[in-house]
């Protein structure tokens, strides 16, 4: 169903960065916005590939508080459909979302509500396709993991290397404590206890170097 690059970005650790948090009583709840969501699907699914739509929203219920405001609360159900790259199969997945709109005027209450509704639907339902899409926040405990990130656009002490940051294409790697440098014209892996993790490296497409003993991908290649 998915491509071996596609994997490997689901499984990468999500960016701390794109974590926001907001207080509710004496709790911080952490999440991720709807735009930021929907980027990683185009990023990772594909434009064209994927698609939500909404299956019911319905009003649950209408009330006045103490400071004469509307509040509306509505129920959505979202189901997202993601395709392969050649549209030969699919996968669909369901869940429910919850909004509550807050106004003075009755119009504006049930807008916010329903967007709200189905915004928190469709981050549910993507949140299946694992730590991208959020599913790591779900976890009280959870606690943005920064060692396993991708490494920085920053240079080595040798000029003629730099690191790899393309998170997408090497994640696997990067979630096995390794990293990727530019050496010349190809990309040389490094770390620690690499030969047990030789697998995992033949799968990303490099190749081992008996002469250098390191294993090695032609930028060309990985382009390709």
């Amino acid at each position: 169903m998915f491509s071996q690059k596609q994997i490997q970005a689901l499984n990468f650790n999500i960016d701390p960065s794109r974590i926001k948090t907001r207080a509710k009583g004496n709790i911080t709840l952490s999440y991720l916005e709807g735009f930021d969501l929907i980027d990683t699907a185009n990023k990772i699914f594909g434009y064209g590939n994927w698609s939500y739509r909404v299956i019911s929203l319905e009003q649950v219920s209408q009330q006045t508080n103490s400071n004469q405001n509307i509040v509306v609360c509505y129920k959505a159900l979202v189901k997202v459909v993601v395709y392969n790259l050649e549209h030969t199969q699919y996968i669909t997945k369901e869940d429910v979302g919850f909004g509550t709109g807050i106004s003075k005027t009755l119009s504006d209450s049930h807008e916010g509500a329903a967007k709200e509704a189905v915004t928190d639907a469709l981050k549910r339902t993507l949140r299946s396709f694992g730590n991208q899409f959020g599913n790591s926040l779900y976890n009280k405990n959870f606690k943005p993991n920064t060692q396993s990130q991708m490494p920085s656009n920053r240079q080595t002490q040798n000029s003629n290397q730099s690191y790899h940051t393309n998170s997408y294409e090497f994640s696997s790697l990067y979630n096995l404590g390794l990293q990727v440098i530019e050496q010349g014209n190809n990309y040389i892996v490094v770390g620690k206890d690499i030969f047990n993790k030789k697998d995992t490296i033949k799968a990303c497409g490099f190749r081992w170097d008996k002469s250098r003993k390191l294993w090695y991908l032609p930028k060309e290649q990985q382009v390709a």
